[in-house]
């Protein structure tokens, strides 16, 4: 009696027979994106090299693939169009590095307006440096975009910004965004949003922006992001120049970035309460490199290296309701006493400033060639501690505020070297007038309680 029943080593044998028939029928029957479930681009009349300047037939394919809920892949090759219109939900993918999206100039590029989830993935998107209409803010525009994905895109060429979401969910992730002429990214009014491992090079007027229309939670995290080479090309006292930029915008963490040669700030919180600016590198930062100002409640600045600017960090604008800070294990070194503008009152080659409400404690300062800090400013100063600290080469470590009306500050245990003036002098404003308040018989303020600090 034969037995049909199936053993292993018949299965194998059988296998070894005919080794082409697990893979002739798929090659045969499956073109490239019935494999990845996608449509075909082709059928819609979509191919590389030609030019679909209206995108007529680009959003006829995007609107299909979003009514039967599809990815759309485009195979590797130079794709000229303008004016898309993303739908409410749709997912594009590429080939990285090879499929590219170059516009046309015909008024807009990519925009979307309250889909539910877009989806951009492995794609050049290159603006080509040409116009764009006047209503149009950015490269690619997100306007209400439920849950909004770019990742591992190269984004190239913007005449304003490269990518604006406005009123988002979502992240943006692992690009490389260079030579926008406003910024890289604009993200306002967001939330539940996520700015991440990107690399942005090469911009007008700023790197990675987050804003709101009116103060806000915003709750937006910037983190492992590379910003490098941003101009200021509009003017100004820092409004422009900065790597990231916050503006009322509560609640955001900035974490683990590497910011280098800024036109003006490497991080900048503008009234941004709860901001989180925590183990950043700012290297080579033309004005102020950690800027926390105006209007702010609260302010955590830990951990972040800071080498070459023209002040290190400062927490102030208490007369702006700029209040409550940690400024605590920062290194700032290498500072200089040129600024990218006149000075008309400001003052640069400051290590850390604080006004109001502030723990500063355990920070390393080297070569700050005013101060190594500026503790209050006129009468603006309220319950400042000061400890722990390690000043060095500095002609005055500590400039203390004594005019009249200024409030309590707390001084003490802190490392002072190399110190050509005065470990801890006492000002009016901008003028010194006291000598060293460390030493026995210096005159003393009611206001400041000065002691247990060495000097070396």
């Amino acid at each position: 009696m034969t037995s049909t029943a199936l053993t292993r080593r018949s299965l194998l044998a059988g296998l070894l027979a005919a080794p082409s028939l697990g893979y002739a029928a798929p090659k045969a029957l499956l073109s490239n994106a019935d494999f990845r479930g996608g449509l075909d681009a082709s059928q819609f009349g979509v191919r590389p090299g030609d030019l679909d300047r209206g995108a007529k037939a680009f959003n006829r394919m995007l609107k299909e693939a979003a009514s039967r809920n599809l990815p759309v892949f485009l195979p590797p090759g130079r794709y000229q169009v303008s004016n898309i219109e993303l739908p409410e939900n749709i997912q594009i993918m590429g080939v990285p590095g090879a499929t590219r999206l170059i516009y046309s100039g015909d008024g807009s590029f990519i925009r979307s307006i309250g889909a539910k989830r877009v989806t951009l993935s492995n794609l050049v998107i290159d603006g080509a440096n040409r116009w764009l209409a006047d209503d149009q803010p950015g490269l690619m525009t997100f306007q209400q975009t439920g849950k909004l994905s770019i990742e591992n895109c190269e984004i190239l060429g913007a005449q304003k910004f490269a990518i604006w979401a406005e009123r988002c969910k979502g992240h943006i992730n692992d690009n490389a965004i260079s030579g926008a002429a406003e910024s890289a990214v604009f993200a306002v009014e967001c939330n539940d949003f996520s700015i991440r491992d990107n690399e942005v090079s090469d911009c007008g007027n700023g790197g990675i922006l987050v804003h709101r229309w009116a103060k806000g939670f915003d709750g937006t995290i910037v983190t492992g992001n590379r910003v490098s080479r941003i101009r200021a090309n509009a003017g100004g006292t820092g409004e422009c120049g900065n790597g990231i930029n916050v503006y009322r915008a509560d609640g955001v963490q900035i974490a683990n970035n590497y910011v280098t040669d800024c036109a003006f700030t490497a991080i900048r919180s503008n009234a941004g309460s709860n901001v989180q600016i925590t183990s950043n590198q700012c290297l080579r930062s033309g004005e102020t490199a950690i800027y926390s100002e105006f209007g702010f409640d609260g302010a955590m600045i830990s951990s972040n290296l800071i080498d070459g600017a023209a002040n290190g960090i400062l927490s102030v604008n208490f007369n702006e309701g700029g209040r409550l800070a940690v400024i605590n294990g920062n290194i700032i070194r290498n500072l200089k006493l040129a600024a990218p503008y006149e000075q008309d009152g400001a003052f640069f080659g400051i290590g850390i400033e604080a006004e109001s409400d502030a723990v500063v404690s355990a920070n390393l300062i080297e070569d700050a060639p005013r101060w190594g800090m500026l503790i209050g400013w006129g009468p603006y100063l309220r319950d400042v501690s000061v400890t722990g600290n390690v000043i060095r080469k500095a002609p005055v470590g500590i400039a203390a505020t004594v005019v009249e009306g200024a409030g309590h500050a707390v001084i003490r245990q802190n490392l002072f070297s190399d110190i050509s003036e005065a470990a801890v002098a006492g000002y009016r404003w901008s003028d010194k007038v006291t000598d060293d308040l460390t030493k026995a018989g210096a005159e003393s303020f009611s206001h400041l309680d000065v002691g247990e600090n060495r000097i070396s």
